[in-house]
């Protein structure tokens, strides 16, 4: 398959044979401009680069996130989910620290894809909470939440939103003379210990080579006061065994949560002013501990599981500047990996292992502005082969194929701007019959059709309200069909439907964003309402010592907001003083069973800046009140208040060179995610005092 993937960039790249005498073009690559003798900053932050061009955050349709520069060092954890939770309308699955995936209003999994310069990270993380995505946040250029009609140019559903991870493992531009960049931090909560680099290469005009490298090590995460939550305390002390009656006092730090991951990558790239075309080869290792999810039953005894997750892949991306009437871009993505996660026993034994052998491309045809008219339309594949061995096997050998067709269209006429985009996708999926967790053979194939649409009006000069409605549809996920196992990780029995329905959504949002001179706001509400809406919930039965978890469809509603804003209060002693703040909020439901699981409770956060051309110090509260609205099956989850401060140093401005210093949770508090599974077994990060040094040469 490889050979095949570098055999369709050849041909690909000698399609327009006049490219060297194109004019370099505007921006309007997945990402930042490929072009010569460029310097190596990135857009900043009220730049949206995924799409037909460059865009600013106001001008995209629906509300959008993005993490880059001085912010993306500020928030650098070891997981993309920590990294973001702190956006708004993002929280996390907080899987203990290893294994923590982005909560975008409410959704997870196939429902909240993230993406690697716009394809999948290809490994198993939609399968499970404990299964860490294979995304480094260390190697990123920057983040970008996306929601709105782009979405749909990545994922069927665009109502939860899609998280794009952008890097330049495959150079973007030329670098002159050679360019590096390194990171160094330390974390007092884990001892963690982090270093990565990158270095690009330039061996002629036009051909660039890009080396990078990461390598963190963590001991186990200290907590801000017990491990366990209240009512589970209750429980193991009222226990006639003191093995389980000792764990109401443990506290402190959570046993299991060690971690060690490093990860390595090459490419190369031949780029000029016709296009580029290039080419990487990452290998990612890491070794991590799930946080154990304690038995209060003598006769159970409770696991501590560690994973061992390796993964070998090969990305292509490739650009032609073609000049043409009908389309001015070419642009081609190719990604495939072989992936393996094995979970050990205390013991070291390897208890079950996840084979993932997965590919997938999508081309874009950018066309030609025609007056205020420009989009685009593309084609994506992505095929998938997972078996899973051992005694806790949950799933069957199983296959996926899926093709998708796109298409994003705005018109621009200046006061109004108008966006669509639609995607159709034809989904096949096949499982072997096995014995061993009681399934027949099945084979299931779904046809999917969703579509956004949406405009903006300019109120006032750079102040712009608009409304998007979309009507999405998703087909079943290889698990929600097909499980029917034991799975250790989640500690549950997992049972799955292989007569599930695509999931059909209407929604509608509402979005207000401005900005001028010193202050900017952005807002937005949502509302879908969800037909055959797949969700699992425990039916009471105990099998193989685990609580069966049987996934179901029925009719959901989900609603909320997310507002965000900033003001400068004024300019001392060369210092702008800026107060910021967000709120979000998500309301879910489904009906005839009541409150949907695991969703995020309001949260409210502010901060205080002082920002110089050297200098930024940052003061900020987040308040996450209580979530009182459960399942049957969930606890309540108290309200919790952390406080953090950082102050950063440029010692050459705005170069790419910081020293930062920041310390999070500065009282300690023990604090705990509705969203997360493990939420009673595994609190929040206690106090940790964070030093990150930034070089760049």
């Amino acid at each position: 398959m490889i050979r095949t993937l570098l055999l369709a960039s050849a041909a690909f790249i000698a399609l327009p044979a006049h490219a060297e005498d194109t004019p370099p073009a505007a921006n309007t690559s997945n990402d930042a401009p490929a072009a010569q003798a460029q310097d190596h900053d990135q857009p900043n932050g009220e730049i949206v680069v995924t799409g037909t061009r460059a865009r600013s955050t106001a001008d995209v349709l629906g509300g959008t996130a993005v993490l880059a520069n001085e912010e993306l060092n500020r928030s650098l954890r070891p997981t993309i989910g920590e990294t973001l939770a702190s956006q708004p309308g993002v929280s996390a699955t907080s899987f203990g620290p290893n294994a923590s995936k982005p909560v975008l209003r409410g959704f997870t999994g196939d429902r909240a894809p993230v993406l690697t310069d716009g394809i999948g990270s290809i490994d198993v993380s939609n399968t499970s909470a404990d299964h860490a995505a294979v995304i480094n946040p260390l190697t990123a250029d920057r983040i970008e939440v996306l929601r709105g009609p782009a979405a749909l140019l990545f994922a069927p559903s665009s109502i939860g939103g899609v998280v794009n991870v952008i890097d330049s493992r495959i150079p973007r531009r030329v670098e002159t003379p050679v360019h590096a960049d390194g990171i160094m931090s330390y974390g007092s909560a884990a001892n963690e210990r982090s270093v990565s680099g990158t270095l690009d290469v330039p061996a002629t005009g036009s051909l660039v080579f890009h080396f990078d490298g990461s390598y963190s090590k963590t001991d186990d995460m200290k907590t801000g006061g017990y491990v366990l939550s209240p009512a589970l305390r209750a429980q193991a002390a009222a226990s006639a065994d003191p093995d389980i009656a000792e764990l109401a006092d443990l506290r402190g730090t959570v046993p299991n949560t060690a971690a060690r991951t490093w990860n390595v990558a090459g490419g190369a790239a031949i780029i000029n002013d016709g296009g580029s075309l290039g080419f990487a080869v990452s290998h990612y290792d890491s070794l991590y501990g799930v946080p154990v999810r304690y038995s209060f039953d003598p006769s159970v005894e409770a696991e501590e599981v560690r994973l061992a997750v390796k993964q070998t892949r090969v990305d292509i991306r490739g650009e032609v500047n073609t000049g043409g009437s009908a389309f001015s871009h070419i642009r081609l993505r190719l990604g495939a990996a072989d992936y393996k996660h094995s979970e050990l026993e205390d013991t070291g034994a390897v208890g079950t292992t996840f084979y993932n052998q997965g590919y997938e491309g999508r081309l874009e045809l950018v066309q030609t502005a025609r007056g205020s008219w420009e989009g685009l339309i593309g084609g994506q594949f992505v095929v998938k082969d997972m078996h899973i061995d051992g005694d806790e096997k949950f799933l069957p050998k199983n296959s996926m194929t899926r093709f998708g067709l796109f298409t994003l269209q705005s018109v621009d006429l200046g006061a109004l701007k108008v966006e669509g985009a639609a995607r159709y996708e034809h989904s096949a999926y096949s499982a072997q019959p096995d014995a061993d967790i009681g399934n027949p053979a099945y084979a299931r194939n779904f046809d999917t059709f969703s579509a956004s649409a949406g405009a903006s009006y300019e109120l006032a000069d750079r102040v712009r309200f608009g409304v998007n409605v979309s009507r999405s549809e998703r087909a079943p996920s290889s698990e929600e069909l097909f499980a029917n196992g034991p799975h250790a990780g989640t500690q549950a029995f997992e049972v799955g439907n292989p007569g599930f329905t695509s999931e059909k959504a209407w929604g509608v949002e509402a979005t207000l964003k401005g900005s001028g001179d010193g202050w900017s706001l952005g807002a937005s509400a949502y509302h879908s309402w969800y037909d055959g809406f797949i969700y699992d919930a425990p039916t009471g039965a105990i099998e193989d010592d685990l609580p069966v978890f049987q996934y179901a469809q029925a009719d959901a509603r989900y609603y909320g907001f997310e507002i965000e804003g900033s003001k400068r209060l004024g300019t001392v002693g060369g210092f702008d003083l800026n107060v910021d703040g967000l709120a979000d909020y998500v309301h879910a439901t489904i009906v005839g069973e009541g409150p949907a699981p695991r969703i995020p409770p309001l949260r409210l956060l502010g901060g205080f800046e002082a920002q110089s051309t050297h200098l930024n110090t940052r003061f900020e509260v987040e308040r996450s009140f209580a979530q009182n609205r459960v399942t049957g099956f969930e606890t309540e989850t108290k309200g919790h208040t952390l406080v953090n401060a950082s102050i950063a140093w440029s010692p050459w401005g705005a170069q790419g060179t910081s020293f930062t210093l920041s310390a999070n949770n500065i009282f300690n508090v023990e604090a705990r995610r509705h969203s997360s599974v493990l939420k009673d077994y595994a609190p929040l990060m206690g106090r940790d005092i964070r030093v990150t040094a930034r070089l760049t040469l």
